[in-house]
């Protein structure tokens, strides 16, 4: 709020300090300003000292603080990109193994065999290629067996005779001899068999 000054009466004047007064005030003042100046100079380079030491000091704190925070902030950082990177691999596994899965399928539908059973073909190569080379590493010399004379001899059936070259007949003739053959044949008993 604003005040208005109201005019001092005529018949009241404010003392006026005496000019001695004054200037005894401005002395001391004056005084005070030279022994704080000149106390200022004497103590000023302790308490500039005082002051850089203090400064270094919290300077400390405040980098051991600061490096403090970093580390913890590099620290979260590093756990969580490990995080990041291990779910990222989890996930690439299981896309890298359902691509294997696909394409393995369509191969086998076209008749491609897997490499599974590549292998089991290679196994079982390697096994029959054993087997070979321990009959062929055992000695051919075997003892014969000699026939046995006697009853339980085997006899040896006299090879078959050829048949008598057949002569070109005339057409008449030819089909009935030929059919009389054939019943002759089916009336014949059989050759034993011994």
């Amino acid at each position: 709020m604003v005040k208005k000054v109201q005019k001092a009466s005529p018949a009241k004047k404010p003392a006026a300090p005496s000019a001695a007064h004054v200037k005894d005030s401005a002395q001391q003042i004056w005084a005070a300003g030279l022994a704080a100046f000149t106390k200022a100079q004497n103590e000023g380079g302790k308490v500039y000292e005082t002051l850089v030491k203090e400064g270094l000091a919290i300077q400390r704190k405040t980098q051991a603080a600061a490096e403090e925070k970093i580390s913890e902030a590099t620290n979260r950082m590093a756990s969580m990109a490990t995080d990041i990177t291990t779910r990222a691999t989890g996930r690439w596994d299981k896309l890298e193994n359902i691509f294997e899965d696909r394409v393995a399928r369509a191969l086998n539908k076209l008749g491609v065999p897997s490499a599974k059973d590549i292998e089991a073909l290679i196994a079982r190569i390697d096994d029959l290629n054993q087997s070979v080379q321990q009959l062929s590493a055992k000695p051919a010399t075997k003892p014969q067996a000699k026939p046995v004379a006697g009853a339980a001899a085997v006899k040896k059936v006299a090879p078959a005779k050829k048949a008598a070259p057949v002569k070109a007949a005339p057409a008449k003739a030819a089909a009935p001899r030929a059919a009389k053959k054939a019943v002759k044949a089916e009336a014949a008993p059989a050759p034993a068999a011994e």
